[in-house]
This record gives structure tokens, sequence and C-alpha cells, in this order.
């Protein structure tokens, strides 16, 4: 199944059971309107770094943004989640892009580079399954529970007829053929995802903490997502985790949730997400989900990806400031959320979200 149908059937069924496509593609600022078009007066240049998972998403929000705005230039640059927060901190991105929000220990440190003072606004834009992909000839999908994904890239199953996936898989021609896991080389916030799945849902096996950087010196390791993706694509037998919409030609895993199994979809990511709470202890501007793959819904896909737009509360120039609000204002629009599902087949955030994160794109200071 192509990832472009799914992110369609993703995009549809979101809107339609969760409803979390907006109402109208008027609604969430800069960007998401249709009414007669004005001229914009914005102008002025801003750099961005980070998650690569972001990558098609973004190219779909610049492209559309500086249409609207043709005296703009946004350049992101998917160098993966660690260094985008390495360079916010350094003060060489005016926003990122990260697969996770700065973390308490992060936070209380402050010297974010990037801005006149340690408030940052974080707001979760990209909601998207992270694929357990595969590459085996003549076969599209397997099921896998938690605890046999957790043995294969720890390293304790490393063979694809292994009676684990078999048992799991009847009628399933396996290979007699090894098993060979592939995992990020970056700090990478798809990676903290998949190890924080891994960590809660067979703790016995995976030992290790949740962490973007990869425990183990097993396996074979790949460059931001399309390094891993690569390396699946050109290796039989290999198996990796990457986002859903860059692993289309790949064979997929169905995941087990509440004795089900659960192909990845962008419906399915979302239900898993709006199930979760806010983490505790935030501003009003800082918004990150607590997300327990553990407590996965049946029906959900349990291993989904919440990426964030980190930028300043207070930046040193003005003009800077203006257009980095005006960039977050499209991105949660309607219209912004439905061209991110469109090109990356991510899952719109609901309108309750966008509410939330309209609030937190305000407390940029623009003058």
């Amino acid at each position: 199944m192509k990832i472009s149908r799914i992110a369609r059937i993703g995009a549809i069924g979101a809107v339609a059971a969760l409803a979390l496509a907006g109402c109208a593609a008027n609604e969430g600022g800069t960007g998401g309107s249709t009414d007669a078009p004005s001229e914009s007066t914005l102008t002025g240049t801003i750099e961005a770094t980070g998650a690569s998972s972001q990558e098609a998403a973004q190219q779909s929000w610049v492209a559309a943004f500086q249409t609207a705005n043709p005296d703009t230039t946004v350049n992101y640059t998917a160098t993966g989640s660690g260094t985008g927060r390495e360079n916010f901190i350094a003060g060489s991105s005016n926003f990122i892009g990260s697969d996770r929000a700065f973390n308490a220990d992060e936070l209380a440190a402050g010297g974010f580079g990037s801005c006149a003072s340690d408030e940052i606004v974080e707001i979760p834009v990209y909601i998207s399954p992270v694929a357990v992909a595969f590459n085996l000839e003549g076969i599209d999908s397997l099921n896998l529970d938690g605890e046999t994904i957790a043995k294969i890239f720890s390293g304790a199953i490393t063979n694809w007829n292994d009676d684990a996936i078999a048992s799991q898989n009847d009628g399933v021609d396996l290979p007699d053929q090894a098993i060979v896991p592939v995992h990020r080389a970056d700090a990478s916030g798809t990676q903290e995802t998949f190890t924080k799945y891994l960590s809660a849902v067979a703790p016995d096996v995976w030992t290790y903490e949740a962490s973007d950087e990869w425990p183990l010196q097993t396996g074979e390791a790949g460059d931001g997502t399309s390094g891993v993706v690569a390396a699946i694509t050109n290796g039989v037998g290999y198996i990796g985790f990457a986002d859903a919409s860059r692993t289309a030609d790949l064979g997929q895993g169905a995941v087990e949730v509440e004795g089900e199994y659960v192909a990845y979809s962008a419906e399915a990511a979302a239900a898993l997400v709006e199930a979760s709470p806010l983490e505790e202890g935030r501003s009003d501007h800082d918004l990150a989900y607590a997300v327990d793959p553990a407590a996965a819904p049946a029906g959900s896909y349990p291993i989904a990806l919440v990426s964030y737009l980190i930028g300043c509360v207070e930046y040193d120039d003005a003009e800077t400031a203006g257009l980095v609000k005006a960039y977050f204002e499209y991105v949660a629009s309607a219209e912004g959320q439905d061209a991110a599902a469109e090109a990356a087949g991510s899952a719109p955030i609901s309108d309750s979200l966008r509410d939330q994160i309209n609030t937190a794109i305000d407390a940029i200071v623009t003058e």
C-alpha cells in the first residue's frame, strides 16, 4: 500500500472520526485565509534546522508561505532533531523542528542563544506514525507484537524464520535469513519515540531508557531518516524505523495493540495522541504531550511521533519575530495542516489543539 493512499485515507478518517481537521481553511492565522487576496507586508529571511521527519511537510509549508508572502524566505534544513536543538541553543537557528520538546532539565538550564530571553514557544504541529519497515522479498506486511520488535532490535531474535515471528504470521513463508536492524546514527526524536515505545511495552526485553541516541553498538546506523530508509531499501533482510511518509515502498509491520494488529495510518496515530495528556508544569506557550505507548487505546497505532516547532517568546529583532510568528500561524492553520497531510501523510491537529497552539503563538513578542 502506498503512503499517498494511506495519507488520503488517514486525513479523511481523521476528519470524520476524530475531528482532527479544521472546519474551515481560513482558521488559525496567517496563510489560512481564503478571502480576497491582500498584499503581504512581510519581508525578510529566517533560518531553521531540525527534524528530518518534517522535511516533506516543511517543503509544502515553505512553498505555500513564500507564495503568499513573496518578499520572505524561510530556509529549513533537515539536520535531525538533535542538531536542531543544539543550533537553537547556539543561536544559529531562528526556529527549529524537533521530534521532542525540550525536557525539564534543558528548560531549567536555559541559555537559548536564538532568543532574547529563556522563554520559548513549543507547539506540536506534526503528528505522524513511525513505521516499522523491512525489506523481505515477496513479503509486504508482517504482524509483530511489542516484545518481538524489542527482541529484534536488541539482538535477541536474529533470524526471520524465528518462531516468535512465525507464530504471529500464519501462512507467511518466512526466509531462513539473518535480520539486520537499522537505527539512526544521529540524535533523533524519531529514535526517542521508538525507544520510548520499546521500553514502555517490553521493559523486560528492552532494558534501556528512552533516548534520542541508540544505546547499542550492534546493527547498522543511518544518517537521518533518508539514511535509515536507504539502508533498508538496499538491504534484503533489513528492518528499521522511520517516519511513515518515507517508507511507502518497503514492507510494513502491523503492531499489536489490545490483542489486535494495527497498521499505521494518520488516523490511528492521531488516536494515540488524542488520548494523551499534555505534560504538567509547563507554560501556556509550551505544549508538550506526555504520550504513553503502553496505554495506547484499541485501534490506535502505538508508535506515534509528535513533532514540534520551537521558537522564542522574545527575539532581538522585531522582523525576525514577526516572520517566525506568521510562519507558525500558517503551519498551525487548517490550510497548513491539510498541506502537510497531503505531502507527508501526517494527521491534522484538532480544533481544540489549534486553539491552544494559537494562544502559544500569541506569546511571541513582535513589537
